[in-house]
């Protein structure tokens, strides 16, 4: 297996002083844990693994993906990994295998809460990344609602469309949902999120204290982030409680959910096929049929 590792890898765990490659095992998609003939293990993700046909991974993945932690881990409000070197080829960072202790889930929220804290002037990001393998458009705007409108909703829906899983109606409902944003979503200040929060994309620290890994790091609304971690079966009662504890989250955002994730919904769609396609469109019907309110 060590000799399916960009030799610009090899290089730079030699360059870093890190150690000689003794093993890499595959843990699937583009994902490697790599043992070093001190015993220490890393994580790397590496283009052209396995399901990850050789070239299909953009040239700045990784390199978007190493600014989107750094950003994070520079407010100091929660961990990620530390990042040894990146490149077009590689994601090289510290290995994390902690156990959760019984606060995890609180000290979760409050840390979330506290990474939402931290708001710029406008939405959007230094520059575009990408939410799975999918590009993310991160202009910078002034408004929440044009930015989550065209950079995020429009944007998945033109993917769609192109694919052929969206049709004229399906279309015609999004920009109805759209024009109605305003009246169904409260105006909320520009928050750094993690962007793609899900339980895949948190781990814990050899400390045991959360960490957030593969993120797709942006300003956005902070009500979306938390709706996204009821897309997949959501997160523990304690993480909510502990988040809404520590911030000045209105309590109608569950029901707010579904709109901020038909973005991720379409982002699915556009990734995984036509499977995604009937929550999309429940979403779509839901508050973009003519008898929506």
């Amino acid at each position: 297996m060590i000799a399916t590792l960009p030799a610009s890898l090899l290089e730079a765990i030699v360059a870093l002083g890190l150690g000689e490659v003794v093993d890499a095992t595959f843990l699937g998609g583009n994902a490697l844990r790599v043992q070093l003939n001190s015993g220490d293990l890393l994580f790397a993700k590496c283009a052209g693994l396995s399901a990850t046909a050789s070239g299909s991974v953009p040239a700045n993945l990784y390199p978007s993906e190493h600014r989107g932690l750094d950003a994070i881990a520079a407010t100091r409000t929660i961990a990620t990994p530390t990042v040894l070197a990146s490149s077009a080829d590689y994601l090289l960072l510290e290995w994390l295998d902690g156990q959760r202790g019984s606060d995890y889930w609180s000290t979760l929220g409050e840390q979330l809460a506290s990474l939402h804290a931290c708001s710029a002037d406008t939405f959007g990001f230094a520059e575009d990344n990408y939410c799975g393998m999918t590009t993310q458009p991160n202009p910078r705007l002034r408004s929440g609602y044009d930015f989550f409108a065209d950079a995020r909703l429009r944007h998945q829906a033109r993917l769609a469309v192109d694919a052929a899983y969206l049709d004229a109606k399906d279309n015609a409902r999004l920009e109805l949902i759209i024009h109605k944003l305003p009246g169904w979503i409260p105006g909320q200040p520009p928050a750094l999120i993690h962007g793609d929060l899900w339980g895949g994309n948190i781990a814990c620290t050899q400390s045991g204290q959360p960490a957030l890994i593969d993120p797709a790091a942006h300003y956005g609304w902070h009500e979306a982030e938390l709706a996204m971690t009821l897309l997949f079966g959501g997160f523990d009662p304690a993480f909510y409680a502990a988040y809404e504890s520590c911030s000045a989250c209105d309590e109608g955002w569950r029901e707010r959910a579904p709109l901020y994730n038909l973005y991720h919904l379409l982002n699915h769609l556009n990734l995984f096929g036509a499977r995604y396609l009937a929550a999309v469109r429940k979403v779509l019907e839901r508050y973009g049929g003519s008898s929506a309110s």
